[in-house]
């Protein structure tokens, strides 16, 4: 009986946690209107963007590939949704969604933001307070790259530096996995682009040593490691001057003092230059080696290793500046096992992604073809006209 009660508690006790999904929007129907909030943040301001679902120009099933789609121009686009608030407290923190570009974006993000549920949806944008903000952010050519923003005590925390971002026409995956340990990896579509650890790759925890206070360079210390060599002398011959008077240029005939003032001759180059004379360097023999300001521990530093945790995280939101609307969100996800996120993407952004690239190449051979055949047109009527000035030629002669 002991023996037995022993093996069912070992198996109690390493038995698998059940993964859970804590949020999952496909926005299928209308009804995603009951689950999203417009905020009104910009109303007042006239620069409130409105939202409405699309598939865009190619897709499988419109009923299925269908997304919300950012629909002005030159608009703030803030919605949210919320859900029963949970912690990452010891498992990971899977945060998965799909986006496209179908506009020239010019200008303007695709990420969305994760944290506690806002005070009021309708007043949800860049103030409310959020945990990640996550996905691409483009203005121009050069400033390209896929945010990955945390919050830790009241401050928005960038990474040390960017991960890459390229925009295109067709649909991608995003997807951040954040693990226990404090490391965390992105994915996009299914390939790694950046992983590492959360201490390592952002500035979550002061410095552990800064430099003593107390301590400065001594007045008489030496750091210049090179001195010009004393008895190293400029020759008497060295000559400096780059331009002289060209002696033997002469004042023209025709030059009036009077008119044209008094006459000088011109520069030319010196062919005795030799540039500018510096002194042999040697080592210097005070030189005492490059001043290390001493350290001490850090009084503001306390460890942490509880970077990865959040303990309300309750609500998905939308919130970008866009010049140009046209971008279409579906498919988010957030778990704790990477699991169900590859089997959405399975199911949704792997056929949709492949139906847009097959499309597309259709379409950019059909363009090919009918420039093709309007060349051949042009040419044809090019040549025609030829043939008819060469007749009207031939009968203008005839009847001379």
């Amino acid at each position: 009986f002991l023996v037995m009660k022993l093996s069912s508690a070992l198996l109690s006790l390493f038995a698998p946690v059940s993964a859970k999904v804590y949020f999952v929007e496909e926005f299928k129907d209308d009804s995603w209107r009951d689950r999203w909030v417009d905020s009104e943040w910009k109303k007042d301001a006239g620069s409130q963007g409105s939202f409405a679902l699309s598939a865009g120009k190619y897709h499988n099933d419109p009923a299925i590939d269908q997304g919300l789609k950012t629909q002005d121009d030159a608009r703030h686009f803030t919605t949210s949704a919320v859900f029963e608030p949970f912690s990452n407290e010891g498992k990971p923190l899977v945060i998965q969604y799909q986006m496209k570009h179908e506009q020239d974006i010019e200008c303007g993000g695709g990420y969305i933001k994760i944290g506690p549920q806002p005070d009021d949806q309708k007043k949800f944008g860049d103030p409310t307070p959020y945990y990640i903000m996550f996905g691409p952010d483009q203005c121009g050519y050069s400033a390209k790259r896929t945010h990955l923003i945390f919050s830790y005590k009241g401050k928005n925390l960038l990474r040390k530096t960017d991960l890459p971002w390229e925009a295109d026409k067709f649909s991608h995956l995003f997807r951040l996995v954040v693990q226990p340990d404090n490391t965390y990896e992105v994915f996009l579509d299914g390939e790694s682009k950046g992983k590492g650890n959360l201490k390592d790759d952002w500035d979550f925890l002061p410095p552990k040593k800064i430099n003593d206070p107390n301590e400065k360079k001594p007045d008489d210390w030496v750091d210049e490691k090179k001195i010009d060599d004393p008895e190293d002398k400029k020759p008497d011959d060295w000559v400096e001057e780059k331009r002289i008077v060209d002696k033997d240029a002469k004042k023209p005939d025709d030059w009036d003092d009077e008119e044209d003032g008094e006459w000088e001759p011109p520069m030319k180059d010196n062919p005795d230059y030799k540039g500018e004379w510096k002194a042999r360097r040697i080592d210097n023999p005070a030189y005492k080696g490059e001043w290390v300001h001493p350290q001490i521990d850090n009084p503001e530093y306390k460890e942490d290793n509880e970077l990865y945790k959040y303990d309300n995280i309750g609500f998905v939101g939308i919130d970008l500046w866009q010049v140009k609307g046209g971008t279409i969100f579906d498919n988010l996800l957030i778990a704790d096992d990477v699991k169900d996120a590859e089997e959405l993407a399975d199911r949704t952004w792997k056929k949709l992604v492949a139906a847009e690239k097959e499309k597309k190449a259709a379409d950019d051979e059909a363009e090919r073809k009918k420039k093709e055949e309007e060349e051949k047109k042009k040419k044809a009527e090019e040549r025609d006209e030829d043939d008819d000035d060469i007749d009207a030629a031939v009968a203008d002669e005839e009847e001379m």
